[in-house]
């Protein structure tokens, strides 16, 4: 008695005969499901593919760790620090970075741009020498040869590489006073763009420099810094790193990892995915009154039959189950049938790029198990529910006359 329910429903589902409405609102049901289950799971893989392109960006302006002072700009007891990074064992390399905004100009147009001055160790840690896409990147012979951001190059026009064509950097003075002269405002250096960079959304407007001229144009002393940028041998490893670091420099600095440093990005990002998760979620939710459609005409149109079984003793609790049990299989089929579309058009996109966001980038998709699990479950959990409350309401419809 106990599979006979199941292989009811299996014949309810699968069986050739019956009413052609039946087998066709049970299928549009299949077919529903399926299209909502695949619709998720493509969308949930795009997010997943847009964590891994946001982690990528962000690799080129933040390194695994990142050392400021707490109190004002500059890092005191440089060559300390220096030392005890040194030692670390869990640390790659580190570089000095001294970052501000400057004013750029050339011939007659000018722009506000962010100046990044690193050492010549800094590539070790953000490897951006490997992203050119015109030039070189600056060899740090002279500190005046910087790399440029794309967009920011191509509004001003710089000749790349060109000995003669130069831009123009304005840093402002601090401090107060009467200005008597042009001196008095600001300093100035000219600069050789020797290669230019992809931007993005992390990296737009970048200038990066050697060091000593944002030094010079800061009026700060040889071998300074606002922060330290560190690249650890296993970044698994970050947090038990961080702590090391806190308890040997002291609380006159501050140690954040990647994610902290973008905190804000990321919190923003799961705020979205969760928004789409709860979107997809709904439109599922909404898919299954298909489902609840298909069992009630089901009920209707086998009331006959579970009339006659009824009678032979087949008890009442089982019939529901036999309703229970259809459902299901209409839900475990969509889910199966909606994961495996949902996968072959990822995997189109994988493969082909067809669907773009611009030009240039295409729609990024990552397959993960996990993915898997949340459609299969949010999809089931909705089905499975619905296929229990219209079940239970069988014998009303066999009641009546």
């Amino acid at each position: 008695m106990k599979n006979i329910a199941f292989y009811i429903a299996s014949r309810y589902l699968l069986a050739q005969k019956g009413s052609t409405a039946v087998t066709f609102i049970t299928w549009l049901a299949v077919g529903a499901m399926t299209v909502a289950v695949a619709a998720m799971f493509v969308i949930i893989s795009v997010f997943s593919g847009l964590e891994d392109l946001n982690k990528d960006l962000i690799s080129n302006l933040h390194a695994d760790l990142t050392l400021k002072s707490k109190s004002g700009k500059t890092l005191k007891n440089l060559s300390g620090i220096s030392a005890i990074l040194k030692n670390n064992k869990e640390i790659s390399s580190f570089s000095r970075v001294i970052e501000e905004k400057v004013y750029i100009n050339y011939n007659g147009k000018g722009d506000i741009a962010y100046l990044r001055g690193v050492d010549s160790a800094y590539i070790k840690v953000n490897p951006i020498n490997k992203k050119v896409i015109y030039g070189s990147y600056p060899d740090f012979e002279y500190s005046n040869e910087v790399f440029m951001e794309n967009s920011l190059d191509n509004r001003l026009s710089i000749p790349i590489g060109s000995s003669g064509d130069y831009a123009t950097l304005f840093m402002p003075k601090p401090g107060t006073g009467i200005i008597n002269k042009e001196e008095d405002i600001y300093n100035k250096k000219n600069i050789l763009v020797t290669g230019i960079f992809p931007g993005n959304d992390q990296m737009d407007n970048y200038i990066i420099a050697p060091v000593e001229l944002t030094e010079e144009l800061l009026n700060l002393p040889k071998q300074s810094a606002y922060q330290i940028v560190i690249k650890l041998k296993n970044s698994e490893n970050t947090d038990s790193v961080k702590e090391n670091l806190l308890s040997v420099l002291g609380k006159d600095v501050e140690i954040k990892t990647k994610e902290e440093e973008n905190a804000a990005f990321w919190k923003m990002i799961n705020t979205e995915k969760l928004f789409i998760y709860l979107i997809f979620a709904l439109v599922i939710f909404i898919t299954t009154f298909n489902l609840a459609g298909a069992i009630i005409i089901l009920q209707l149109d086998k009331k006959e039959q579970a009339k006659s079984l009824i009678s032979l003793g087949f008890p009442l609790s089982h019939l529901r189950r036999t309703y229970f049990y259809t459902g299901v299989l209409i839900v475990t089929l969509g889910v199966i049938t909606g994961l495996i579309l949902g996968t072959a058009l990822c995997y189109f996109q994988l493969y082909t790029e067809f669907f773009r966001a611009n030009e240039s980038l295409p729609f990024p998709v990552k397959i993960v198990g996990k993915n898997y699990c949340i459609v299969a479950v949010t999809a089931s959990a909705f089905g499975f529910a619905i296929s229990w409350f219209f079940s239970k309401i069988s014998k009303d419809y066999i009641t009546k006359s």
